[in-house]
């Protein structure tokens, strides 16, 4: 993990910060779970695949572009649990869709979800009722909670740990279609939640205030 650190004093950072931190050295809650959420670009590269003369198969190294999918993952820290899908496009559609089947399934029974996600422009609940009815869009809204890390600080969003792991073990190699990154990406999910490993975040407020001292103001 790559931690991206402003260089000097910076009130908004550290606001920001402290909010994901307080999140994080909370007590696991059912009824106010803390998801964190994240999105990854996978390009699909179509190699041609040819037999040697002594009967060796082997992959030219020139590549046709078969377009871009989009990975979304919803890992929640202190169960160990997650959910991965692999979309056509991040759009704001995309994004409501996506965290709306996980309100109505997974977290139906949740009084408010705690989400930890990026400040990007498809992360609005405005886009809900770009996408709902009125009645329904405040009802996802109602319950949920929206904690972003900082510019510059997505290193906090324990769902890039995620990506990282998944990229690692199954998705460092090329891709010729959406349907084969699927595959992958399912199997690797269901192994990894039928033995769920909880996680829990050690860098604290109070070790922020310590070790990145140089970005508080001083007063």
């Amino acid at each position: 993990m790559q931690w991206v650190i402003p260089a000097e004093e910076n009130a908004a950072f550290v606001c920001q910060m402290e909010q994901v931190l307080d999140v994080y050295e909370q007590p696991y809650d059912a009824d106010f779970p803390v998801v964190c959420l994240d999105k990854s670009p996978k390009q699909l590269l179509d190699y041609q695949e040819f037999t040697a003369s002594n009967g060796q198969p082997h992959r030219d190294s020139e590549y046709v572009r078969r377009g871009v999918v989009e990975l979304f993952v919803a890992t929640e820290p202190l169960r160990g649990w997650r959910e991965l899908t692999v979309e056509n496009d991040h759009k704001a559609a995309t994004w409501v869709q996506f965290v709306a089947r996980l309100m109505d399934t997974t977290y139906r029974e949740a009084k408010k979800v705690r989400w930890v996600m990026d400040n990007l422009s498809t992360h609005r609940t405005s886009n809900f009722y770009a996408h709902f009815p009125p009645e329904v869009a405040r009802a996802y809204v109602q319950r949920m909670e929206i904690i972003y890390p900082p510019v510059h600080g997505s290193w906090l969003n324990m769902a890039e740990i995620e990506f990282s792991v998944l990229t690692r073990q199954v998705l460092d190699r090329s891709f010729s279609s959406k349907e084969a990154v699927q595959a992958v990406v399912e199997r690797w999910k269901n192994k990894q939640n039928a033995n769920l490993k909880p996680r829990n975040w050690q860098f604290k407020t109070s070790d922020a205030r310590i070790k990145l001292n140089r970005l508080y103001p001083t007063i």
